[in-house]
């Protein structure tokens, strides 16, 4: 029920979509299923004022009701297609909050988001830091994800925050979502793709600019860098904890590319054949939380 609980602008106008088209087809039950209990029960076999005369087997068509259950579903997909066709529209900018939309207006955070099995590197260009499996951002600012995969196709999704993408290895999806509460979100990939799928999941940290502009400094000072090496061993198909670095894996490879759709395959290629015979549901969430307790206290 995320999805019903927005803390943004992106995730309240599909919430607004979603509520308003449910209450449309509960109307269109009622308007049908009204009528057909009506119908049942009038015409009942079983009803003493029935007539012989009430049922006509050579009736050959009525234009009126013709026209009438020709004419409403049209008027049913039309008042469900304008605002979803507007809103799809809108989904394709950054997006403006109410409490923004009296200041200035904030250029987008670019973050690539980079999925890969099972884990999912957020690498921030402007800033030349990387995290994996936990991403900072500002609240009231739209971030621009530009979306790729190292391997299987994934989707990255923060329900409070709005609704998938498709992540694919050899091109780039943007997808625009803005927090406007400070608060921790969790984010998942909502495609499945694997032994893996149930934990190929993330944290997002939606805080003040000031806070995100501490964490920034503090992650370029105190994180290692990340050596082309490392992440080739990042990339081996697997779980992994969460970590930060001072720079970024743009610098060798970008998978939304053509040139670097193979990367991750073409050093992992056996491991792809077999299975990882990865933890128990209950072990690998122990496992996790226990690798990222000291993670956390440092965010």
């Amino acid at each position: 029920m995320a999805v019903f609980d927005p803390k943004g602008p992106v995730a309240q106008t599909q919430s607004d979509l979603i509520i308003y088209s449910i209450i449309l087809m509960l109307f269109i039950v009622v308007v049908v299923f009204a009528p057909f209990a009506y119908f049942v029960y009038k015409y009942r076999d079983t009803n003493p004022k029935r007539k012989e005369s009430d049922y006509d087997p050579h009736m050959h068509g009525n234009t009126m009701i013709e026209i009438v259950w020709t004419v409403i579903p049209f008027i049913i997909v039309v008042a469900l297609s304008i605002p979803t066709v507007e809103t799809l529209y809108e989904l394709e900018k950054p997006p403006e909050s109410e409490e923004a939309a009296t200041e200035d207006t904030k250029e987008p955070l670019v973050v690539y988001a980079t999925a890969a099995d099972w884990k999912w590197f957020f690498s921030y260009p402007e800033e030349d830091i990387e995290t994996v499996n936990y991403l900072h951002i500002p609240t009231d600012r739209p971030i621009e994800f530009r979306l790729s995969s190292a391997d299987s196709m994934a989707a990255l999704w923060i329900p409070r925050l709005g609704g998938q993408k498709y992540a694919m290895a050899g091109m780039e999806n943007t997808l625009y979502l803005q927090a406007d509460e400070e608060g921790v979100y969790d984010g998942r990939n909502s495609n499945f793709n694997g032994e893996g799928f149930t934990k190929h999941t993330f944290e997002v940290y939606a805080e003040s600019e000031e806070d995100y502009n501490d964490w920034v400094e503090q992650t370029q000072n105190e994180a290692p860098e990340l050596t082309q090496e490392e992440y080739d061993e990042l990339l081996e198909p697997g779980l992994t904890t969460e970590a930060e670095f001072s720079s970024t894996h743009l610098e060798w490879v970008d998978h939304g590319t053509n040139d670097g759709r193979d990367y991750a395959v073409n050093r992992h290629y056996d491991l792809y054949g077999e299975l990882m015979h990865l933890y128990s549901d209950q072990e690998a969430e122990d496992f996790m939380d226990e690798e990222n307790d000291d993670d956390h206290e440092s965010h």
